[in-house]
């Protein structure tokens, strides 16, 4: 039988295979070769993008291909690191308690934040500690028997009769939702489940976690840091972040809408628009309190800041409307105005400019402008010019009142550096994002970023005209300056506002799939377009018709009330 050419990504090399070759004997060679190269063993390899599509070890070539080799430092190698990770606590949970549930409700920081509670009425959970102390026991036996993971295409109706004798409820509406004859499940031992993408190979290759109590009731599964995996991401408490994550969960328990399955079924009831009025609703109420709370406090200026996409302008707007109903002059100023001037920009050190650093602003200048205001002096406010790389006086003037409040909105408006020079007692800080979003089930979480990418995607092809390939290219420049920029400081705000939306990915779905099933499969971008497509497959889609003009989602679809 003839051989089969393959371009393996990692070294460019071309070579021939023998057809039904597994991805495994590759990751294996490479490892060989790069230990021998370099002198020490690489981090083991997790799968593959096979013509830009991930794939575990397992998977076997037949047909020419071009195949880059994944570790955990890598986009879609700790993902799957990740996926395996979730699938081993699943499996010990349900091996010491059978009639619990694991629970994992959202990420936080590079881990999960997770419930275990019970599934019958017949049945009591020993106490957090104890349930804690036996499951990671169970995962550390898991992990040092380097079980393999694997996965099984299997008639629909079969993987239904499979799940439907677990307490597995909102996994098994998915599964009877899914148009389709067969389906990919998930194995371990004899643990099966549907996760939401492919996984490492063995639990031997999780050898970074830590499982330990959180808050009162809660557990983190901890991750390894993608960026040196023998180590344990750095963990720092976020009390006011959790917050949010916990007042979320209330809400969503008592709304009972929780997960895709939840959702599906109020939108399948026509209940689309009042799911719309009721969120809107919940957004209005927050933005009025957070009104009040400024009040309060006798702040001269709010600061606002978030990263991309979480609707930071649309906030600073509609909190302005809420402070003139307290009877407050609102004022707003960008901090785009106060950008340097291109000889004075900083550089990365490839060269470029960089334009995510606090140090690209006038600081200075920035903080003489706002201490004269405070005093009652009259300012005049430069304007930025993008094109030619330089801010100018345009004649634009400001002045505050006695029942002037100022809004400054900007990545970097919650870094201490940026206002270093103004009285704390006049600031009230503001941070935005969409922090919570559905999960396709109780183990399945969509996480936040991803939310955040999916209106970024539809904003920049209607109001930029980018195709999603242009987007998902600059994504990982964007996520890396907010972890550096902004992530940091989200903790000096006074108050978090979460911008996400119950119904937002089932709006966004409409315009969103069609840009993502355009991505080219000769880039690396497409697997990403894939998982995009591949959790938002589930979701019912509703009509924007309802949505309000002053809504977050306008900042992204169009039609806002707003200038921008």
């Amino acid at each position: 039988m003839n051989k089969v050419e393959i371009v393996l990504a990692n070294t460019g090399e071309r070579m021939m295979i023998e057809p039904g070759t597994q991805v495994a004997k590759l990751a294996e060679e490479y490892e060989k070769s790069k230990t021998l190269a370099d002198g020490k063993a690489p981090w083991p390899i997790l799968g593959a993008l096979v013509n830009n599509k991930v794939e575990p070890l397992q998977y076997r070539i037949y047909n020419p291909k071009t195949i880059q080799l994944l570790d955990i430092t890598s986009r879609q190698g700790f993902r799957m690191y990740r996926n395996a990770l979730t699938m081993m606590l699943y499996t010990a949970v349900h091996d010491c308690y059978p009639k619990a549930v694991l629970s994992i409700d959202h990420s936080l920081q590079n881990g999960f934040y997770c419930r275990i509670v019970s599934a019958v009425d017949d049945f009591q959970l020993p106490a957090t500690d104890e349930v804690c102390r036996t499951v990671r026991e169970r995962m550390i036996a898991l992990q040092e028997a380097d079980m393999p993971f694997t996965a099984k295409t299997m008639l629909l109706e079969d993987a239904k009769e499979l799940i439907r004798t677990r307490h597995m409820p909102k996994t098994l509406y998915i599964l009877e939702h899914l148009k389709q004859l067969y389906v990919e499940m998930n194995f371990l031992g004899d643990t099966v489940h549907k996760i939401n993408g492919k996984l490492a190979p063995s639990t031997g290759c999780l050898t970074t976690w830590d499982f330990r109590q959180y808050g009162e009731d809660g557990y983190m599964l901890q991750c390894a840091d993608p960026e040196h995996p023998d180590k344990l991401s750095l963990f720092t408490e976020t009390p006011k972040l959790f917050a949010i994550f916990r007042e979320h969960y209330r809400w969503t328990e008592l709304m009972h809408m929780s997960t895709v399955s939840d959702y599906n079924r109020i939108v399948y009831q026509d209940g689309g628009q009042d799911l719309i009025l009721l969120a809107e609703a919940l957004h209005e109420k927050k933005y009025a309190e957070i009104a009040e709370q400024v009040r309060q406090s006798g702040a001269k200026m709010v600061l606002l800041a978030g990263p991309s996409s979480s609707g930071k302008t649309t906030s600073c707007r509609r909190l302005s409307v809420q402070l003139s109903v307290l009877g407050y002059d609102v004022n707003q100023m960008s901090l785009d105005d106060y950008f340097l001037g291109r000889d004075r920009t900083p550089k990365l050190p490839n060269g470029e400019y960089d334009f995510e650093s606090v140090d690209a602003l006038d600081i200075p200048l920035l903080n003489e402008h706002l201490n004269a205001l405070f005093r009652g002096e009259e300012v005049k406010i430069p304007t930025f010019d993008f094109k030619k790389g330089d801010p100018f006086y345009s004649g634009k003037t400001l002045k505050l009142g006695p029942r002037s409040i100022l809004v400054v909105e900007g990545i970097h408006a919650l870094n201490p550096k940026l206002t270093a020079d103004i009285d704390e007692e006049l600031k009230f800080k503001v941070y935005v994002s969409a922090l919570t979003q559905l999960s396709i089930d109780d183990q399945n979480i969509i996480h936040g970023t991803d939310n955040r990418l999916v209106r970024r995607l539809v904003r920049d092809n209607n109001f930029r005209g980018w195709n999603a390939y242009e987007t998902l290219r600059r994504w990982p420049e964007v996520v890396r300056g907010e972890r550096k920029h902004i992530f940091p400081y989200q903790e000096n705000a006074n108050v978090m506002f979460n911008s996400a939306l119950l119904y937002e990915l089932g709006v966004l779905k409409r315009y969103a799939e069609p840009l993502l099933k355009q991505v080219p499969e000769d880039c690396e971008e497409y697997s990403i377009a894939q998982q995009i497509l591949n959790f938002s497959e589930p979701l019912l889609p509703i009509d924007d018709k309802f949505i309000p003009y002053n809504s977050i989602m306008r900042e992204f679809l169009g039609g806002s009330a707003f200038e921008y």
